[in-house]
């Protein structure tokens, strides 16, 4: 199996800092045209399978690279970005970001996603995907919370106190054996 993973163009709160989790924001210009990028680098790669978050900003993101593909797009929720909880919506500057990816410090919140219970989700897909599609290329459109646990699936959990750094760029492609 091997994967390609992209996160979702740029949104308008990508833009203003703006913590998007479950918030279903939609791709801004920009975002489009970085999607449009991604489909061209893309073009000439064989791909057998596009899964994507059912957010709107990865669903937009996902519908564009495919357009001259015509793939069947799979919805898979447990690839939809990490619930921010009370955190909804703020500038990452306005509670202790870099502690809300510490697993290390595993924090429970009110209604946020503990980071453990997050990479069980995320970790779960991806055993789910291997086991299924053991011999396929497989692109997933998903978001920059949901790198953070692939990236540590494939190479293992750094010790470090924030993982927050390996977050991938709007529309940067990853690729994972």
């Amino acid at each position: 199996m091997e994967i390609l993973l992209t996160r979702h163009g740029q949104t308008e709160w990508n833009v203003l800092k703006k913590v998007q989790g479950k918030a279903d924001i939609e791709l801004n210009e920009k975002g489009k045209e970085q999607a449009k990028e991604t489909a061209k680098k893309l073009k000439n790669v064989e791909i057998d399978i596009i899964i994507s978050s059912p957010l709107k900003r990865a669903r937009q993101t996902a519908d564009i690279i495919n357009e001259e593909k015509k793939l069947p797009i799979i919805i898979d929720d447990r690839i939809s970005e990490r619930d921010f909880g009370e955190f909804e919506g703020k500038s990452s500057t306005d509670f202790n970001f870099d502690k809300f990816w510490s697993y290390k410090q595993n924090e429970i919140y009110s209604k946020a996603e503990n980071i453990r219970d997050f990479f069980d989700r995320v970790y779960d897909f991806l055993d789910d995907i291997r086991e299924k599609y053991k011999d396929k290329r497989i692109l997933i459109v998903s978001h920059g919370g949901i790198s953070i646990p692939v990236k540590c699936y494939f190479k293992g959990i750094p010790d470090v106190d924030n993982l927050l750094p390996l977050c991938i760029d709007n529309c940067e492609i990853v690729e994972f054996k």
